[in-house]
């Protein structure tokens, strides 16, 4: 053999040593290996740790306990559960026993289009809009039909909890809204209008506003985002949710017009059981939009589920004593109205507020509502067929500011400065010294602006191109009738 084979030779088992080398140390020296290490049984002990106190998941190394937690999992799926029995068949019974019989229908339907329409809507882009990085006002479309969306955890919102539970979760929230409108337009508006009215106004006003208040670099967003520019607090929807859908409702109704023979004609419900029914199924179902919005089966939802427990009782039977004082008698209609605004008021502030707090909500919320459902209404002489704007526009902002008032870091410790999304954006320093309801203001202020500007131009829109009211034969005759070709009760 050659000096030149002989190079050749000794270069190629180089080059091969070199590469086997290569392929066995390199990974490890150079980080090419992206496997996290194995934990130790420190890190294996924290990691449970994390998962019973719901906590965030031991950085860089391989859990032990695979996926999400089953525990958190299960709770959030029940409530997601939850949260759709409240609107069907909850708030569908609740609104039907309110209205007329030749109407019940056709609520029962609006409801249960909303589902469906909406449900497409946060499948497309929805979900996407609200929980992806964006910006400030709106998110991102990252995931864009539900793209992504798996039983892996969304570390921005929850590290137990699968994405996918989360975004159905989620979506009961954005079914719930928009349906709550529903009843201050009853019985005087075509089906196939309100559809396209909460098809756009989804897009509006819930998508961007519950991103604000929720999505990770939402505007509003206190308890997650050290950038807000308002360091503001709401557990489980007081804006989001009752606050946008009341206002939107007091501003539909008055663009629809009142009912035919309004302070003319008695309009009493049709079925006061059926409105007790629905109630029942809301309170039942409300456990899962308070105590579920902890995202986890831990301390803060136990909270929640007390506070929720106590101020819907409390609302209830102020309403109904409020009727005694005034009326020399308590109604069925009172206890639950009285419930329901209890339920509206405390939710902003379920996981925020002590057992005492939620007592001192609830003799609010059976008290203001009570005054503008009663009172006020009667005075303006505005046609909100199921009180939608005294319940949840009133309660919700009443709900909002007493959050502000009464919230405390005794209960959630994402309001002290552990949380490092409130040590940066302020909002600790505001709970532990006050002026925390100043940012909530500056919420409810941005929230009622947008609702309110978005549905007048959506309404007049509407009225102006396919009409907002049937006729006025079809009226008087009742919509299960003539849209759908179905009645309620046959007799």
């Amino acid at each position: 053999m050659t000096n030149r084979h002989t190079r050749t030779h000794w270069l190629r088992v180089t080059y091969a040593a070199v590469a086997l080398a290569i392929t066995w140390v390199a990974p490890a020296a150079l980080g090419a290996d992206t496997k996290p290490a194995e934990p130790s049984l420190e890190q294996r002990v924290a990691d449970l740790e994390a998962y019973v106190n719901n906590g965030p998941r031991t950085a860089d190394v391989a859990s032990r306990v695979a996926g999400p937690g089953p525990g958190h999992n299960g709770w959030m799926m029940t409530s997601s559960a939850l949260v759709l029995f409240m609107t069907l068949p909850g708030l569908a019974l609740f609104y039907g026993g309110l209205v007329r019989r030749k109407n019940v229908l056709s609520v029962i339907a609006q409801c249960f289009g909303i589902a469906g329409v909406v449900t497409i809507l946060w499948w497309a882009v929805g979900y996407s809009l609200v929980f992806a990085p964006g910006g400030p006002y709106l998110g991102g479309l990252k995931y864009a039909f539900l793209r992504g969306v798996d039983a892996a955890p969304n570390l921005d919102y929850g590290a137990w909890v699968s994405q996918s539970v989360f975004a159905m979760y989620q979506l009961m929230f954005a079914i719930i809204t928009p349906a709550l409108i529903v009843g201050a337009i009853a019985e005087r508006v075509k089906f196939m209008s309100v559809l396209v009215f909460v098809t756009v106004w989804m897009f509006l006003v819930y998508f961007p506003l519950a991103h604000m208040v929720w999505g990770a670099d939402g505007l509003l967003n206190g308890i997650g985002n050290a950038g807000a520019k308002v360091s503001a607090i709401d557990f489980a929807g007081g804006t989001v949710v009752h606050m946008s859908s009341g206002w939107s409702a007091l501003v539909l109704c008055l663009i629809v017009g009142p009912r035919i023979g309004f302070k003319r004609e008695m309009m009493p419900p049709h079925s006061t059981v059926l409105c007790m029914v629905g109630t029942g199924m809301l309170w039942v179902g409300w456990y899962g939009f308070n105590a579920g919005s902890a995202l986890a089966a831990d301390g803060i939802a136990a909270n929640a589920f007390m506070s929720t427990t106590l101020a819907a009782a409390v609302g209830s039977f102020t309403w109904a004593a409020l009727e005694v004082i005034i009326k020399k008698h308590a109604s069925i209609l009172g206890f639950c109205s009285g419930a329901v605004a209890g339920l509206v008021v405390i939710t902003p502030a379920a996981g925020f507020v002590d057992p005492s707090g939620a007592v001192v909500i609830g003799l609010f919320a059976g008290a203001i509502p009570f005054l503008f459902c009663i009172k006020l209404k009667a005075v303006f002489g505005y046609d909100d067929a199921l009180d939608t704007f005294g319940v949840h526009a009133v309660g919700g902002t009443l709900g909002a500011f007493l959050t502000g008032v009464l919230a405390t870091s005794a209960v959630n410790p994402n309001l002290t400065s552990a949380n490092p999304a409130a040590r940066t954006n302020g909002l600790a320093d505001l709970v532990a010294h006050g002026g925390l309801w100043k940012e909530q203001v500056l919420a409810m202020g941005l929230t009622l602006v947008l609702a309110i500007v978005a549905t007048t131009l959506i309404g007049f829109a509407l009225k102006a191109t396919m009409g907002l009211r049937p006729t006025t034969e079809v009226e008087r005759q009742g919509l299960d009738v003539t849209e759908h070709q179905e009645e309620g009760y046959i007799l």
